[in-house]
């Protein structure tokens, strides 16, 4: 027997009603957001990166690929790992289907990966994606825009994640059982998954200069998520305990309710 309220259509549409206004008011907090970040700063980009993309090697300005702007997506994909972050995947199962769109809005989506190339392009074809996908083994780009942290600085606690020093689940220890899973998911230790994140960063171009406008980590990915945003509108909400998702290619057929993990 259920343990939920039970109502009348007449108290559902009463509640459903006064929760429309809390949506419809959320809606408009998410417009003046979404004014504020196109309203930050921009900040010069002078420092040149090298990528590995499928058309060979690459400069920021090249990710751009004839657009005025650009989202890269940073996916957590270390260079020695079996395969890319779970949690990453099953975001890109999302954005894999709209990138176009967005290629055609002047918007270049873009995800980047510390992965060696060849890597990342058979683990592409594996799950049947058709983003772009550039590597930047060897380059500053993802140290810089701190999704990625050298072992010196797991050593000394000097992590900078999502704007605060130290401020995440991957800075603890012992690492939290999620991430140690999610680690050997991925086919590595959870002290070198830990040393990427996942985050979203923008630039835009303007008479040749590229400006870096805004980026996000963490819990700021959610609106990303797709199936989060599904989830949201079902009957019991995301139901989350512990590692629950799985790559695409990786559920059980009798599975259909277990198997992603939470941002």
């Amino acid at each position: 027997m259920t343990m939920h309220r039970i109502g009348t259509r007449e108290e559902w549409l009463a509640a459903r009603l006064e929760l429309l206004e809390a949506e419809k008011a959320l809606t408009r907090q998410s417009d003046e957001l979404a004014r504020q970040r196109q309203a930050l700063p921009w900040v010069r980009v002078d420092k040149t990166y090298s990528f590995d993309t499928d058309a060979g090697s690459a400069t920021l300005v090249d990710l751009f690929q004839g657009r005025s702007q650009l989202l890269v997506y940073h996916f957590m994909f270390g260079p020695d790992w079996s395969a890319g972050c779970v949690s990453c995947s099953a975001l890109a199962d999302g954005f894999d289907g709209f990138a176009i769109h967005l290629a055609n809005h002047d918007v270049m989506l873009m995800a980047v990966s510390r992965a060696p190339l060849a890597k990342l392009q058979a683990y592409k074809r594996r799950m049947g994606w058709s983003f772009p996908w550039a590597s930047s083994q060897g380059s500053d780009f993802n140290y810089d825009f701190n999704v990625s942290f050298t072992e010196e600085q797991q050593r000394q606690n000097a992590i900078e994640y999502n704007y605060r020093r130290n401020g995440h689940a991957m800075d603890l220890a012992p690492l939290p059982e999620p991430v140690v899973q999610m680690a050997a998911m991925s086919g590595t230790d959870a002290q070198s998954y830990a040393r990427d994140r996942p985050g979203l960063s923008a630039f835009v171009q303007e008479d040749g200069v590229i400006y870096h406008t805004y980026s996000t980590y963490a819990r700021g990915l959610d609106g990303l998520w797709g199936m989060y945003q599904w989830l949201d509108r079902a009957p019991k909400g995301r139901q989350e305990t512990g590692v629950w998702c799985r790559r695409r290619d990786e559920y059980d057929a009798m599975q259909n309710h277990a198997g992603c993990c939470s941002s």
